[in-house]
């Protein structure tokens, strides 16, 4: 009996090890993941510094990254940024939203009616082929330098990846589901809410991840062009007043921006179709 007992402490004692040391690689394996991820990003840093340390580059155009690490940190601790970050993120989410309002159901639209499509696309293809950049002074002419101009602009360049992906979405819906909702009488209105849109939601979703990237692209070079605020603005002050240091950390802001936006419609996209994964 007593050897019974011992033997089980004893299992007991080796699970609870097993365990422990189980937890404790996964945790492990967790680390050296993010480094190993990181990895390049440190490499780069490391060859920026050296590279300006020894004079490679004139350090008054590359400066050390030390010394943008502590004009980043000066910008916040100052409150010089805020603002400026506060204003550029607002023209990006509206400009973003109201290309989202005009491409979503244009997509779902032209993707749907396919005569519709054939005389839309010659029209189409033609201003997506044309650059944000190169209309950006037309904006400017017809609705100023104000605030009207720059939500546009960015509208514009949302609109054409999200539209795309919309109207690939729609085609692509597997034509076994659309024959299966017509064989049971389903209305032309109820198949798009149950069949159609759902179906090209995940097209759809991606076209959402690009055109969030593209509105922190444009926003940028809209608020170098006639803006007295926002991160495109202060780049291109401090650019211009020879201040490198500080311009690289706006750049750096905006690769952080562009990253933060980016990674969370990934997570949020992961969460929502996890079918996909499975797939």
């Amino acid at each position: 009996m007593l050897l019974k007992n011992l033997n089980e402490g004893s299992k007991i004692v080796l699970k609870d090890s097993y365990s422990r040391n189980g937890s404790l690689l996964k945790i492990f394996r967790k680390v050296y993941e993010v480094f190993y991820n990181l990895l390049a990003v440190f490499v780069f840093i490391g060859l920026w510094e050296f590279i300006s340390r020894l004079e490679v580059i004139n350090p008054v155009f590359l400066p050390p990254f030390s010394k943008i690490v502590s004009a980043f940190l000066g910008l916040f601790i100052s409150g010089d940024i805020y603002v400026n970050l506060f204003i550029s993120i607002q023209r990006s989410f509206i400009g973003f939203f109201a290309g989202l309002a005009v491409a979503i159901p244009l997509g779902l639209i032209i993707g749907w009616f396919k005569r519709f499509e054939r005389f839309i696309d010659p029209l189409m293809q033609t201003f997506r082929n044309l650059s944000v950049l190169a209309l950006l002074p037309v904006f400017v002419l017809f609705f100023g330098i104000g605030e009207t101009s720059k939500v546009i602009v960015i509208a514009w360049a949302v609109t054409w990846s999200v539209l795309i992906n919309t109207i690939s979405g729609v085609k692509n819906v597997e034509p076994q589901l659309i024959k299966a909702a017509r064989s049971m009488g389903v209305s032309n209105l109820s198949l798009f809410k149950t069949v159609i849109f759902p179906g090209a939601l995940a097209s759809i979703y991606t076209g959402v991840r690009l055109g969030a990237t593209s509105s922190i692209l444009v926003l940028i070079a809209a608020e170098m062009l006639g803006a007295n605020e926002g991160l495109g603005y202060l780049l291109y002050l401090y650019q211009s007043n020879m201040k490198i240091p500080e311009m690289f950390s706006i750049i750096i802001i905006l690769a952080l921006l562009g990253l933060l936006v980016n990674y969370s419609l990934v997570g949020v996209e992961k969460k929502l179709f996890k079918w996909k994964e499975r797939a």
